[in-house]
């Protein structure tokens, strides 16, 4: 057994003692998106550093805890921060979460982000439904030996599935949130894009950009896990705008639409079941 392989191994039998039965559901929440966790009742909290192979995490607006409990009425385990590559992680740590999320039982993952918005219609604030994604991180956390239980061969032509992007959908208008979609492209960081990069970024098709969630569903899905993701667009892109980017400005903003957020993500969760 390779030394990744144990670690998800040590990790998801220690979650597994703390949190009992097996949960099906899980979420991810990125920068600024955390407070979701408070939201989750009959709670039980796991630091990450608690849990062996775990490293800290340094990003700010990244509590770093497994929430279990209830949310909409169902059983989900919540992800409340995430590791970076720009952090010095390797794609295997970056995608450790969801590896143990999955030896826990978890078979559908909803994954978010804080990132700027490319396409000229998105607007700070505005939530926008993942559809496909640009791996531009120069790597991928299936590279190396095949692991046991993991596609060596993912099919990627809908990385993030359709029948669970109908329900955002149906939640947003259950909500009354106006909601976008688009595409989500991933870079390393940590600096952001200079506006040639955005241009380049535009052509390629890609309507926000953000560090992070990629690796994640990449894992995911070559362990067969159904993916829904949704960025919340911070600010608009380098070259669009001319204010200065700052994560500041990420943090701001994430705060500012955490309620709709929040409800939509409790809506989601409660129709998914």
């Amino acid at each position: 057994m390779s030394g990744d392989a144990q670690r998800v191994e040590r990790a998801s039998e220690m979650l597994r003692s703390k949190l009992g039965a097996e949960t099906t559901t899980a979420l991810i929440l990125g920068s600024g998106l955390g407070g979701l966790a408070d939201h989750v009742a009959d709670a039980i909290t796991i630091p990450y550093r608690a849990i062996p192979g775990f490293p800290p995490s340094s990003i700010p607006g990244h509590a770093a805890r497994f929430v279990a409990g209830t949310l909409g009425a169902k059983k989900v385990i919540v992800a409340s921060g995430r590791y970076h590559l720009y952090e010095g992680h390797s794609l295997d740590t970056v995608a450790l979460p969801t590896r143990v999320l999955h030896a826990c039982g978890v078979r559908t993952l909803f994954v978010s982000n804080a990132a700027g918005g490319i396409n000229r219609t998105l607007r700070a604030g505005d939530l926008m439904i993942i559809e496909d994604h640009l791996n531009l991180m120069s790597g991928t956390p299936l590279a190396g030996p095949p692991r046991e239980g993991e596609s060596r061969f993912p099919d990627m032509s809908a990385p993030y599935d359709a029948s669970l992007i109908r329900e955002l959908r149906e939640a947003a208008l259950e909500c009354g949130i106006a909601i976008k979609s688009g595409v989500y492209a991933a870079l390393v960081g940590p600096a952001y894009e200079t506006p040639a990069e955005i241009r380049m970024l535009d052509k390629l098709g890609a309507d926000a950009v953000g560090m992070s969630t990629v690796p994640e569903v990449l894992a995911a899905r070559a362990l067969g896990m159904r993916v829904a993701g949704v960025s919340c667009i911070t600010n608009v892109a380098a070259g669009l705008s001319s204010t200065p980017l700052s994560h500041a400005e990420v943090l701001e903003t994430t705060s500012r639409v955490a309620a709709s957020f929040e409800k939509l993500v409790t809506a989601f969760v409660r129709r998914i079941g």
